[in-house]
């Protein structure tokens, strides 16, 4: 008994310790429970109180991330499994954002406001997920990493299932439950290897990769390979793709948006820390994965931009653009190093501003117009004036031209990957970097197929216009700006980050 209570008290004080920073996640963790009450008991007398309420406590959680700049990094939470460090702290930020726009975007959305579930269960579903949105970017253990993972994957699952009453978004919400079911436990499966292997679950520990290293390599690799089944189902990267088309075609537009931005953005970031974890111990080991992953990020390059091309849908468009996007988002967490971590954050920050007001202006013409493809854009340019420009300027950055801030993203990235070349000489990200390249040049072919059609061709039938709030126009306008002055002014964020 003695010798338990011994054990029992320095957990005890550490989990103690720890509580103070995690004041966010606490803060998401009370709003959660406090949107359920508000949901059953509040929303019949006030039909916006749970909507204020996950308001309220997602920007509450984002101001105690900021205050979380100026106080000491905690580097060792509940017993090592996470860290409240400077690397954690933007991606939490551009997640809680995200969030809030993501939130607003809902209560816009004319399909969402109709239907008879409402939006209550949807906001608290989205404070679940968001807690581990944010010990997604925080973790340095590998349990961790499964729970979080899986707490991010259900909650994507109701939300892409939520307004499922047509036969297409059904199967699109069970495709997405069968392949990310499949793949959460083959991953399961990979950790019970890695825990065999090394005693030891904390990645970044000594333990842990003094036990990568004495294992025959081969079967290192395949336990790190069935986790990253995982990582890729969240990050889609080749071969973990094949669920995006028909979930971002057949999910309502704000659960798009979402899907495209925060969970990207927190398995990026954790992309970034498994990197920045392994090659100081591990050796050829450690150049194998990173070659491995090298190969996937041209893969996931070519495929998400030629596949783009043929596509008609708009969604479906914009998915396989994400897959390609992912590439370039592969490969800043590729180049990233303590002395150059404001590349992959500012490319991060880009990405989030650019998709979610490319999906905003997508459901306002939606909405407007009844458009769901290319061809019907045809001659809509000249109606809605304001939207296309700035619809044009959202897919001139995306593409990467200047003076956006997708261009100056593209480049930040290239110069990282290009220094990296110089110094090591591995012929792997000379080739990432000339399939960026090409890549880039191959997507001004789908990009601007939208604008061309807007503008430069007339439509063959009349469309009637219908009624659309404004507010996501408006703030797809916001964001545009926010592009236009972060390419012209890039130092404003990357400062900053």
């Amino acid at each position: 008994m003695q010798l338990l209570t011994s054990h029992i008290s320095p957990l005890l004080d550490d989990i103690v310790a720890s509580i103070p920073a995690i004041l966010p996640e606490a803060t998401l963790i009370a709003t959660f429970v406090l949107s359920i009450f508000t949901g059953l008991f509040f929303d019949r007398v006030w039909r916006h109180a749970t909507l204020c309420v996950t308001l309220l406590g997602i920007a509450l959680a984002g101001y105690f991330v900021l205050s979380q700049l100026g106080a000491a990094p905690s580097d060792r939470l509940f017993m090592g499994m996470a860290a409240a460090d400077r690397f954690s702290i933007v991606p939490r930020i551009l997640i809680d954002v995200s969030c809030l726009l993501f939130v607003l975007f809902v209560h816009w959305n004319p399909q969402f406001r109709a239907h008879k579930k409402k939006t209550a269960d949807l906001y608290t579903v989205l404070l679940a997920l968001l807690v581990g949105l944010h010990f997604m970017t925080m973790t340095s253990h590998w349990l961790m990493l499964y729970l979080t993972i899986e707490m991010v994957s259900v909650g994507s699952y109701i939300m892409v299932g939520y307004l499922s009453h047509g036969r297409f978004r059904t199967e699109a919400a069970m495709k997405y439950v069968l392949f990310g079911a499949t793949c959460s436990a083959i991953m399961l499966y990979g950790l019970s290897l890695l825990y065999g292997l090394t005693g030891n679950l904390d990645f970044a520990s000594a333990q842990h990769i003094a036990g990568l290293t004495e294992t025959q390599p081969w079967v290192a690799a395949l336990a790190i390979v069935l986790v990253f089944v995982g990582l890729g189902f969240k990050l889609s990267f080749v071969p973990f793709h094949f669920w995006v088309p028909d979930v971002y075609q057949g999910a309502p537009t704000p659960i798009t948006a979402f899907l495209s931005t925060a969970p990207k953005i927190a398995a990026v970031a954790l992309l970034a820390r498994l990197i920045q974890a392994w090659p100081r111990e591990l050796g050829d080991f450690a150049h194998t994965m990173h070659d491995t992953l090298l190969v996937a990020t041209i893969a996931t390059l070519l495929f998400g931009n030629l596949a783009a091309l043929r596509q008609q849908n708009i969604k479906r468009l914009m998915a396989y653009s994400s897959i390609g996007h992912t590439g370039f988002l592969m490969m800043a967490a590729l180049a990233y190093s303590g002395q150059n971590h404001h590349v992959l954050l500012y490319y991060l920050a880009v990405y989030s501003v650019m998709n979610m007001g490319v999906f905003m202006l997508v459901d306002y013409v939606e909405t407007r117009t009844g458009a769901l493809s290319v061809q019907d854009y045809a001659g809509l340019g000249k109606r809605f004036p304001l939207a296309w420009i700035c619809f044009v300027i959202l897919l001139v950055s995306l593409t990467g031209i200047p003076p956006t801030a997708g261009f100056v993203g593209k480049l930040l990235v290239f110069s990282a990957v290009f220094d990296q070349w110089i110094h090591s000489g591995q012929l792997s990200l000379l080739l990432a970097l000339i399939a960026g390249a090409l890549t880039t040049v191959i997507s001004l072919f789908f990009y601007f197929k939208v604008p061309l059609y807007a503008f430069l061709r007339k439509a063959e039938r009349t469309v009637e216009l219908r009624h659309a709030p404004q507010g996501p126009l408006w703030v797809a306008v916001l964001l545009t700006a926010l592009i236009f002055l972060l390419g012209v002014f890039p130092q404003l964020l990357t400062g900053w980050v």
